[in-house]
């Protein structure tokens, strides 16, 4: 209706009224000014408003009786020292792996805390990845540069993200050495600048075996060209982070102010301070889409980073099945690397991961429906960051009702570092677990041996855990 009313409305919006209908393809003046009605009539909209506004959407949508029920004590609860810190890098993958093997060196040579180098298998896999890449450029000669694979495989070529397959890869190959070995530096706490620098090279090396292959180099001339960008690249790496050590010395004391020192290759310290049989960990994940039937197992095309390495490898198993194996694993004393959409339902600073906490529905007055498999389908959620479960809580209807999760980003949130996460919250947006094939039931350790079915490089399991 053309009132004087709704033309103050109109021109308080700063439209001119137009002859619309309700279907108009566009946005009418006719139909904001209902918007701006239907929105005054409604008294809890204009308070979540006054919240919003005034604390942000992430204050304003708290339930604090879900944080007071998300207590941070547990019936299960494995020593794991203290927290660490990523910082501003992509490490998280490295972290949780480190985290979950530094427990083994703690226990045998009886220390309160100590970390592995996150410096140095850093230096390894911007080497290895930068090498992968060269690799698969040199295997896509004669795509399409504006085909939809080689805008993914120039898209990130050296991201600080990875996988555990990834990383096992590098242990075996590189192994591991203490914090003190190789020390943080400045660009391997903060990233950015080096993978900016990579990542240039890179596209312009890909850009010259490209123009070479038009200009008819053979492969071996090709390959002669990329030794030397990796050369390259060894040398910013150094410059960057610093020289990996071939052998070292460490010195420290245990609990009982016992000195100790070890002199080793990065090799040789992994089997004997470390000693897992890493071909004996697996990858759990749940994915629960129609083109992922579950007890197959997948793969995924072009990601890795040590050519010649094992392939990324899932068996894909209902939700509670993943539970159930992480749960028998901590029960023996061991922790468990896990990879899960981080950013959903979260509290930074409670460290807290719960459905129930974060409760947009209510502030906004309006439905969030989608299930686990529609938010993978269309792209709202999949593994973005790795962590390790420490610890879990057996209600006493022998069931798990939260979980201990140990953190990479500092001490500074959730108690000392160590966040909560709701058992509801792990069913909904946890999608991977590591685990020891000993916690495995024969009929699932049977299913390992199925030749994995090969999903493309854009499959929302290809994500790299950051």
């Amino acid at each position: 209706m053309n009132t004087p009313q709704n033309k103050k409305r109109e021109k308080s919006v700063g439209l001119t009224t137009s002859v619309s209908t309700e279907l108009s393809p566009s946005l009418t003046a006719a139909m904001l000014t209902q918007f701006e009605e239907d929105f005054n009539r409604e008294s809890a909209y204009v308070s979540a408003m006054n919240a919003a506004v005034k604390n942000g959407i992430g204050a304003s949508c708290i339930d604090y009786e879900e944080t007071r029920f998300c207590q941070n004590n547990f019936s299960i609860s494995l020593d794991a020292g203290q927290v660490t810190n990523q910082k501003q890098s992509g490490r998280c993958w490295m972290f949780a792996a480190l985290n979950t093997m530094r427990q083994r060196v703690m226990k045998k040579l009886k220390l309160k805390n100590m970390e592995l180098s996150q410096n140095y298998p850093l230096f390894w896999d911007k080497l290895e990845k930068s090498n992968w890449f060269l690799e698969n450029i040199l295997a896509t000669l004669d795509e399409p540069l504006d085909g939809r694979l080689m805008h993914h495989l120039l898209a990130d070529p050296v991201a600080d993200g990875g996988q555990w397959d990834m990383f096992a890869d590098l242990v075996k190959k590189y192994g591991v050495i203490p914090q003190e070995a190789m020390p943080e530096s400045f660009d391997s706490s903060a990233t950015k600048d080096l993978t900016k620098y990579l990542t240039l090279k890179l596209r312009e090396w890909a850009m010259r075996l490209r123009d070479g292959h038009v200009q008819g180099k053979n492969q071996n001339e090709l390959r002669a060209l990329k030794k030397t960008m990796m050369s390259e690249v060894y040398r910013m790496l150094c410059i960057s982070l610093g020289k990996p050590p071939a052998s070292f010395t460490w010195e420290t004391r245990d609990k009982d102010d016992k000195f100790i020192r070890i002199s080793a290759t990065p090799q040789e310290f992994f089997k004997k301070y470390v000693g897992m049989k890493l071909d004996d960990y697996v990858s759990l994940i749940n994915a629960p889409t129609k083109d992922k039937p579950f007890y197959k197992t997948y793969t995924v095309r072009y990601l890795g980073n040590v050519a010649g390495g094992n392939p990324v490898r899932y068996l894909n198993l209902p939700i509670e099945d993943l539970k159930k194996a992480a749960i028998a694993q901590m029960k023996a004393g061991e922790s468990v690397w896990f990879g899960s959409d981080v950013q959903q339902r979260f509290l930074k600073t409670e460290g807290l991961l719960s459905v129930k906490a974060v409760r947009p529905d209510l502030l906004f007055d309006t439905e969030f429906p989608l299930t686990k498999e529609q938010r993978l389908d269309y792209r709202e959620s999949l593994m973005t960051h790795a962590m390790t479960f420490t610890g879990v809580n057996i209600a006493d209807d022998g069931k798990p009702n939260r979980w201990r999760v140990e953190n990479s980003w500092g001490k500074d949130v959730g108690k000392e570092g160590f966040w909560v996460m709701s058992d509801e919250w792990f069913s909904e947006f946890t999608y991977q677990v590591v685990i020891n094939k000993n916690y495995l039931s024969k009929k699932q350790r049977d299913m390992l041996k199925q030749k994995p079915i090969e999903l493309a490089p854009w499959d929302p399991m290809g994500s790299l855990a950051l």
